[in-house]
């Protein structure tokens, strides 16, 4: 698998939240940043929390995945 836990993954990142959440406050989102070696996932609720780093190559497959659903 292409994924790992990540730690400290702020580091001064620019964090996206997503515009698919489920409620109207955006509290049930995932956030991704662009890091120099991996798209990092987190939780919106838990930004200090963990996060999932995932190759480029393996996000790339993803994303159209994701956004037909």
């Amino acid at each position: 698998m292409s994924r790992r836990p990540v730690a400290g993954c702020d580091a001064g990142l620019a964090w996206f939240k997503s515009s698919y959440s489920d409620s109207s406050d955006g509290s049930e989102c995932v956030e991704v940043a662009a890091a120099s070696d991996a798209v990092l996932v987190r939780d919106s609720k838990d930004v200090s929390g963990p996060c999932l780093g995932f190759t480029r190559t393996t996000w790339a497959d993803f994303v159209p995945y994701a956004v037909e659903r």
